[in-house]
């Protein structure tokens, strides 16, 4: 794949050498550069040697200081396909006609280390291994959801998936972090299997930051899939007693509890959410767990310190099913506060779209939403939260836009971001 550049960043080290839009990068201090890997690790230092297909140029720049090159598309090159088949898919689980992108399924390294995205290493070769262990590429997010080599070949329906032990090993003895998570799914990786995954994870020693255990989501879009069941209250209880359990050990060798359970485990289990010590800086957010402690947590702190008007004009929240209770005591708090609201009301929206077993508000659809408000009485401010939404953009799910809402339903909608400080100031309508 060729390295193009698409633009130079006005002011750049690579715009003050005089690189312009359509060179093509050849090598950096005489590596050759295929991806943004390649780019973003020999580009680090201060001192490069930049050959592009028309000339060779030197440049002095601050050590880590980007070059400020943009290429046709982040990776440099295309992402790399997930190889599995894994039994609980929720890209299986969607329904035909949607935009193409939500059909792709990646696993790529590279979108690990750089954006976080979690991959399951069943499409690494020796040399990507390698490479990553020579550019010390961490830390590295992964989808292990079993330790079982056997039980992990029938979840992700590949040969390869039982080698995932030995790969982090091979990272974690080479001084690569790891952050992993387990998608539990009732009957298959549960209970006892559980509990050996989380052990053996743990016994590869401090490299292991982090394990988030999430329960399955299953839609109603399963035909011809594999049977799975859905994770019940007493499933939940059961999951959250063995991550429980090995937390607690783990925190009196290490001091943290490095495993811990999502916040709709407890949600399903009934369960009250443990506190803002429980969860040792939040190392697992993005995978749900700790969000609504930490939002109230938030929420609470800007209460305290922020100025409530003795007035605030009346305002509505939309949220997924599994957080509207959650969001309604937000709300109480700021009445006890300011006993003057116009109105402020919190609707639940049940997800027709991917089934009624899907609760959470990143799986909200526009058009559950306008289903959902348009009997409603509603504030002239909508409040939603903005993982609602594609990232950085105005449409829903199913290519719904703010507009088309805004004009469906008469109200201003605001997205908030999931900062208990930003909706409180949301709520006051700043």
């Amino acid at each position: 794949m060729s390295a193009y550049v698409k633009e130079v960043e006005q002011g750049s080290p690579a715009y003050r050498a005089g690189i312009v839009a359509g060179d093509e990068l050849i090598s950096i201090n005489g590596h050759k550069i295929c991806d943004v890997l390649d780019y973003k690790f020999y580009s680090y230092d201060r001192r490069l040697k930049i050959e592009l297909a028309r000339k060779k140029i030197k440049i002095k720049k601050d050590e880590g200081e980007d070059l400020g090159l943009v290429f046709e598309t982040y990776l440099m090159d295309k992402a790399k396909h997930c190889a599995n088949k894994c039994v609980f898919c929720f890209v299986d689980q969607m329904p035909k006609g949607m935009r193409e992108t939500l059909y792709f399924k990646d696993d790529d390294a590279r979108m690990s280390f750089l954006l976080g995205n979690y991959i399951t290493l069943t499409n690494l070769s020796e040399e990507d291994i390698d490479r990553m262990i020579r550019m010390h590429i961490s830390p590295v997010n992964v989808s292990v959801h079993a330790t079982d080599p056997e039980i992990r070949r029938r979840m992700l329906r590949n040969p390869r998936a039982g080698e995932c032990m030995n790969i982090m090993r091979s990272f974690c003895d080479a001084g690569i972090s790891l952050n992993c998570q387990i998608v539990v799914c009732p009957g298959i990786n549960d209970g006892e299997v559980l509990s050996q995954s989380i052990s053996d994870m743990l016994s590869l020693g401090e490299k292991i930051e982090s394990i988030a255990v999430v329960p399955v989501g299953i839609t109603k879009y399963r035909e011809n899939l594999y049977p799975l069941k859905p994770m019940d209250k007493e499933a939940a209880i059961e999951t959250i007693r063995i991550v429980d359990e090995l937390g607690e050990k783990a925190k009196l060798s290490r001091g943290e509890r490095v495993v811990y359970a999502a916040d709709e485990l407890y949600i399903k289990a009934g369960l009250s959410l443990p506190d803002n010590r429980y969860y040792d800086g939040y190392p697992q957010l993005g995978n749900g767990v700790g969000l609504m402690t930490l939002l109230h947590e938030e929420f609470s702190d800007a209460l305290e310190y922020t100025d409530i008007p003795d007035n605030i004009d009346g305002f509505t929240v939309a949220t997924g099913v599994a957080a509207a209770p959650f969001i309604r005591k937000l709300i109480d708090e700021l009445k006890e506060k300011c006993h003057n609201i116009d109105s402020a009301e919190v609707y639940a929206v049940r997800n027709e779209f991917f089934g009624d077993t899907i609760d959470v508000a990143g799986l909200v659809t526009g058009k559950d939403l306008i289903r959902t408000l348009r009997e409603k009485p509603l504030a002239k401010r909508l409040l939603i939260p903005d993982v609602m939404l594609r990232q950085g953009e105005t449409v829903f799910l199913d290519d719904i836009s703010i507009a088309d809402v805004e004009r469906e339903l008469n109200v201003q909608v605001v997205p908030v971001e999931n900062d208990g400080e930003k909706l409180l100031c949301a709520m006051l309508g700043r």
